[in-house]
């Protein structure tokens, strides 16, 4: 038995080994890899670690609609005469070694430029000469030294994105107006006279409005235009009091330095201008090398090989039609229904109805969209255009449409309509008072209650609180789309999981015999008729005979949807469907299995179970007591008794769901007041994922795709799924204690104002002061809840 390690890509070199330049390789293609990296001086990418390559893919004919100009143009970043830049994803970027050898594309064609990789994205952006290259040439050499580009039809439709940098530069202005007013009040702070009096006074004052400016008229003018679309929807809103605060202080300011009345409170103007954007540029944080928003257009190639008068053309996908004859090749997606003609059709559908094993397809079946061919090349006629076929119909459902963070409202919602009722209340009651007792302090005592009373350390609880947490979460691989999503973990009731991919792991498939015993010789003839096979069942199934040596066997057949017959001498070997090994079989298909028979002597059966992930039963037996579970899988009920035996007693268990049944489950346990997380992994659960109040992506790995969702997790964390929603239960509990805070200083405030003494000094120590204990508080407490999740 040969173990030898692909001194390329790493993998064990099974029969198939290659051994040239005293080196082992796995196959044809990473010795032709490691030949082009020798020939060009860059077998220096072997040094920064061992194996650090991908096996390159047949991709003849696949880039062919790169020759279309429409479709190149739509793709690059810039075009100008000869010039190119393109940036293009690809997934297989993971070490120094990837980086090394792409930032040296130049040495490979000396027509690239320049290329510059981003690591945390895995993508890498290639200036070239379009006149003596073309981008096709670029992706063709990228994918024969293992690095294919992943180039999909939401990248054709989306086009360049626009990065939005207003708060960053509206935070700017706003923290370089509050340090320099901060700078010019000292004198007033220190209460300087004499000569600064005379000459300098006024001309400072002045400079403290000049830098107030654009604090209020754009640092802060979200603020007026939300309190504005509040009232408008008669909504009392956090933004209201922050707006009327703002605005009463500026009025102020200004008047007081104009009669020349004092120096006005333009430090705690845009001291809190600062603040509240400061906490909202936290709570903004995002994952920018995850896509949250994705849908089929992120998984359909932009596109397709047709056949027309027995000559292949490739297409843009949107204009394929019914009736086209399609050509699909190995490993690519089948992007419309029709049916097939040519060829033995192999299709996963996992990532479309959760089905776990493979189905195999003859001439005359019907190809559904979302399936990827897994062996060889065939032709389809087109049933249906790409907009009406099954799985783009499922994107037509308003659930896709509907925004979960307009419709849920915050701990900070619910809060400051109570908060602006009170403090105008007490803003009135006491200049009310003062009209009778002192009139000429009526007006001083009003406007410095909305100064003081101004909610900015509430304001800043939530994002400072949420925004640390995101960051805590995303340190354990658990990435969300926004802090909203926390509050909603904390409120859930009810979890939901799919079993295809989420309980269950992609990566292996545990194989169990029930029958006679095999000897060796029979051993060797099975794994010799599976090894001609590419069926994935029989791949796995032959993997798992590694200590047994091969045979020659003769009269091969390979009978699709069914199974495998092979001669060895006197033996006559069959294996498969119970049907085609046995006759009249009554033995039962709920399994995933694999039959055996010798001479027309049933042997037994394979069995593969899927994988569990470590900490299923863990999982679940911690979340049974204070929530309610179930799981609704696409896949058969062949694990039903398993899942019984090992989940806790009262998890629901609903098999054979198609896409549109998981999506009603959720559905109706909204209509009974449950509040739902659903976590899946596939296109067959983003309906779901998209009706449920937090919809989490399991995913092996977080940078290909996973379907649109509220938070995606990787598989690696799966175990501490408990922990993350205890965290974000506890991180509510913080930002209610902060409210106490925040309370306190606002009766230690309202104190000065209420009775007349509020003094622009006071004002400065006690606003910032609430701002910043509110700012430590949070991301002390926060930064140990981070420590309680179990990495």
């Amino acid at each position: 038995m040969n173990t030898a390690q692909c001194y390329h890509c790493g993998d064990v070199c099974d029969d198939d080994l290659i051994r040239i330049y005293e080196k082992n390789f796995c196959c044809k293609g990473c010795k032709t890899v490691y030949e082009i990296f020798s020939e060009n001086d860059l077998t220096c990418y072997y040094n920064f670690k061992d194996s650090p390559g991908a096996i390159p893919i047949e991709i003849q004919g696949k880039y062919d609609f790169l020759d279309k100009q429409e479709i190149v143009a739509k793709l690059l970043d810039f075009n100008n005469g000869n010039t190119q830049i393109i940036t293009l994803y690809i997934p297989h970027i993971h070490c120094s070694s990837c980086i090394w050898i792409l930032e040296n594309l130049h040495k490979l064609n000396t027509k690239v430029a320049s290329s510059q990789v981003d690591f945390p994205k895995k993508k890498v952006r290639i200036t070239f000469n379009s006149e003596a290259t073309s981008l096709k040439k670029i992706v063709v050499l990228l994918s024969s030294i293992g690095y294919e580009p992943y180039i999909s039809l939401e990248d054709y439709e989306s086009g360049k994105k626009i990065v939005d940098r207003s708060l960053i530069y509206k935070l700017g202005i706003a923290g370089f107006a509050f340090g320099n007013v901060m700078f010019l009040s000292f004198p007033e702070y220190f209460e300087v006279d004499g000569f600064w009096i005379e000459q300098y006074k006024n001309v400072f004052r002045g400079l403290m409005f000049i830098f107030s400016l654009p604090v209020v008229f754009y640092a802060g003018r979200d603020y007026f235009i939300s309190a504005y679309k509040g009232l408008c929807s008669k909504v009392l809103n956090i933004d209201i009091p922050i707006a009327l605060g703002i605005a009463v202080l500026f009025i102020r300011s200004t008047l007081e330095i104009i009669l020349d009345l004092g120096t006005g409170f333009f430090d705690s103007l845009t001291g809190l201008v600062f603040f509240l954007l400061l906490g909202k540029f936290f709570q903004q944080k995002t994952y920018k090398f995850l896509s949250f928003e994705r849908d089929y257009k992120s998984y359909f190639p932009i596109a397709v090989t047709r056949v027309k008068d027995h000559k292949e053309e490739n297409i843009q996908i949107y204009d394929v039609e019914k009736g086209d004859r399609l050509l699909i090749r190995n490993q690519e997606l089948i992007p419309v229904d029709g049916i097939l003609i040519t060829g033995k059709a192999n299709i996963d559908y996992s990532f479309v109805t959760g089905e776990a094993v493979p189905v195999a397809k003859k001439p005359g079946d019907k190809l559904f969209a979302g399936g990827k061919q897994l062996s060889g090349v065939i032709e389809m006629e087109v049933l249906r255009s790409v907009s009406q076929s099954y799985l783009t119909q499922l994107w037509s459902n308003d659930v896709f449409k509907k925004d979960k963070k307009t419709e849920f409202k915050t701990i900070t919602d619910n809060i400051s309509k109570n908060f602006t009722i009170v403090v105008l209340l007490i803003a009135f009651v006491s200049t009310t008072f003062w009209m009778y007792y002192d009139a000429s302090k009526a007006l001083n005592v009003f406007t410095a209650v909305l100064i003081i009373a101004c909610p900015c350390a509430i304001a800043l609880a939530a994002p400072f609180t949420l925004g640390n947490i995101l960051r805590v979460f995303g340190k354990q691989k658990f990435y969300l789309k926004n802090t909203t999503v926390i509050e909603q973990l904390a409120d859930i009731d009810t979890i939901i999981f799919d079993k295809t991919g989420t309980l269950t792991t992609h990566k292996e498939n545990v194989v169990f015999y029930d029958g006679d015993n095999l000897n060796r010789q029979e051993k060797s003839i099975l794994k010799s008729a599976l090894r001609a096979s590419n069926h994935p069942l029989s791949r796995t199934l032959y993997h798992s005979f590694d200590e047994v040596e091969t045979l020659t066997v003769s009269n091969f057949k390979e009978i699709v949807g069914r199974g495998i017959q092979v001669e060895y001498k006197n033996f006559n070997l069959k294996l498969g469907a119970s049907s085609f090994v046995k006759s009249n079989s009554d033995i039962s298909t709920l399994d995933t299995s694999v039959h055996v028979s010798l001479n027309d002597v049933y042997k037994g059966k394979f069995t593969f179970k899927n994988s569990y992930r470590v900490g299923v039963k863990e999982v679940f037996a911690t979340l049974k007591k204070d929530y309610d579970l179930a799981i609704v899988s696409g896949d058969n009920e062949g694990e039903k008794k398993y899942l019984k035996e090992n989940l806790p007693k009262g998890t629901h268990l609903l098999f054979n769901q198609k896409p549109e049944d998981k999506l009603k489950v959720v559905e109706k346990l909204q209509q009974d007041n449950k509040k739902v997380i659903m976590i899946g992994d596939g296109l067959n659960d983003a309906g779901a994922l998209a009706q449920s109040n937090v919809g989490i992506a399991l995913s092996e790995n977080i940078n290909v795709f996973s379907p649109a969702c509220d938070a995606i997790l990787d598989a690696s964390q799966f175990k501490n799924l408990a922990n993350f929603i205890r965290a974000s239960k506890k991180a509510k509990q913080i930002i209610k204690y902060c409210f106490i805070l925040s309370l306190c200083y606002n009766i230690i405030g309202l104190y000065f104002a209420v009775t007349g003494q509020l003094m622009p000094v006071v004002a400065a120590i006690l606003m910032p002061l609430s701002s910043i204990s509110i700012v430590v508080f949070t991301t002390i407490s926060t930064n140990f809840i981070g420590k309680k999740i179990k990495t």
